[in-house]
C-alpha cells in the first residue's frame, strides 16, 4: 500500500463527522482470515449499527469500491490488498439472535452459523441443526446460499434485510434472493444485517444429538484444526469435487507451503509459511489438472478478494 492510502480514511472521517463506527487505515486483513494470508485494506470500517452503516454507504462517493467481509473462512486475500473500503461487521449490534414466536429465529450478519444453530437447538427449534457444519456466519450464508449435511439456508430463509450502495435499509424475502446452489442472485452491492428464519417443533436434545454428530462428521473427514478456507470448489452437477480431485492425483499437492489436504482434497491448507499466491496458485493449478484428466471444470467456492502483489 502506498501513503496515499491513509490519506482516504482521513477524508472520509472529515466527511462524516456523525459517524460512529472506527475507520482504519492500511490494515492487515490475514489475521481476519482462516487462511491467516493476504495484504492490508486500504480502509477498514467497521460499523456501529445497521443506521451506521446506512449513514456511511449513503455519503460515500460511488467510485470508491466497497468490499464486505465476513468471518473470513471462505475468503482468500491476495497479497497486494485490498483497495478501497472493506467493511467488516462485528458486535452485538450485528451478531445478536432473538428466537420470535413460531419457531421463529433471527440473526445478525456476523452472528457464527454453528452459534445460530445452537440458539435454535436450545430453544427447540428444529431445521437448522445443518448451520453447525458450515464455518462461517450468516451475512456469508445469505450470500451464497450456503449448505451441509443435507440443509441449505434457502430451505429454512424467510427474508433478509440488508443496506444497498445508497444507503438505503431493504429487505428481500427468500423468493426475491433467487437462492440456487452455492449462489444468490441478491444485489451485489447489499451489505446484508440479519436474517429471519422459519423452523419447525422439535426436542433440544434431539436436535443437539444431531449437532453432535455433524461436529464428530466434519472432525474425522475436514482438516478444521488447519489454516484452511473450507471447501475450495463448488461440486459439479452429478459429481463431488474432492472425487475429481483425487482422480487428477492431486492429494497432498503443494505450491510453496500451500497444500492440498491429505484428508480431504477439497481443502487447501496453509502448512504455516504460505502467502496469498501460493494457496491461489494452487488452486488453479488442481482446476488444470482436474480438467486435463477429467473433462470436468472446477469452479472455485472460495472468494478472493484484492489485487496481486
Amino acid at each position: 500500500m502506498n501513503e496515499s492510502f491513509g490519506d482516504l480514511a482521513s477524508l472520509l472521517a472529515a466527511k462524516m463527522p456523525e459517524l460512529r463506527g472506527r475507520l482504519a487505515a492500511n490494515q492487515p486483513l490475514a489475521p481476519f482470515t482462516w487462511f491467516r494470508v493476504g495484504g492490508p485494506a486500504q480502509v477498514l470500517f467497521s460499523p456501529a449499527d445497521e443506521a451506521d452503516l446506512a449513514y456511511f454507504l449513503k455519503n460515500l462517493a460511488s467510485e470508491i469500491p466497497v468490499t464486505t467481509i465476513g468471518l473470513g473462512s471462505n475468503l482468500i486475500v491476495r497479497d497486494g490488498g485490498v483497495l478501497g473500503v472493506v467493511i467488516r461487521l462485528g458486535g452485538k449490534a450485528f451478531g445478536e439472535i432473538t428466537v420470535e414466536p413460531g419457531h421463529r429465529l433471527r440473526a445478525g450478519a456476523c452472528a457464527p452459523d454453528m452459534r445460530v444453530a445452537r440458539a435454535a437447538a436450545e430453544a427447540g427449534i428444529d431445521g437448522l441443526a445443518f448451520l453447525r457444519g458450515i464455518p462461517g456466519s450468516i451475512g456469508g450464508a445469505l450470500r451464497m446460499n450456503a449448505g451441509a449435511h443435507g440443509g441449505e439456508t434457502r430451505d429454512v430463509l424467510i427474508s433478509a434485510r440488508g443496506v444497498d450502495r445508497a444507503g438505503q435499509i431493504r429487505t428481500f424475502t427468500v423468493d426475491e434472493l433467487g437462492m440456487s446452489y452455492r449462489h444468490s442472485e441478491a444485489p451485489s452491492g447489499v451489505i446484508f444485517t440479519s436474517a429471519l428464519f422459519q423452523g419447525r417443533p422439535g426436542e433440544p436434545a434431539d436436535i443437539l444429538a444431531e449437532m453432535d454428530r455433524i461436529t464428530e462428521a466434519r472432525e474425522k473427514s475436514q482438516p478444521i484444526r488447519e489454516k484452511t478456507g473450507g471447501s475450495t470448489f463448488k461440486n459439479p452437477p452429478g459429481e463431488k469435487a474432492w472425487q475429481l480431485v483425487d482422480r487428477a492425483g492431486c492429494r497432498g499437492l503443494a505450491v510453496g507451503d500451500a497444500q492440498v489436504s491429505p484428508m480431504h482434497c477439497n481443502f487447501l491448507i496453509n502448512r504455516g509459511a504460505a502467502t496469498a499466491a501460493d494457496i491461489e496458485n494452487l488452486g488453479d493449478e488442481v482446476r488444470a489438472r482436474v480438467l486435463a484428466a477429467t473433462g470436468v471444470e472446477l469452479h472455485w467456492e472460495i472468494k478472493r478478494i484484492g489485487v496481486k502483489a
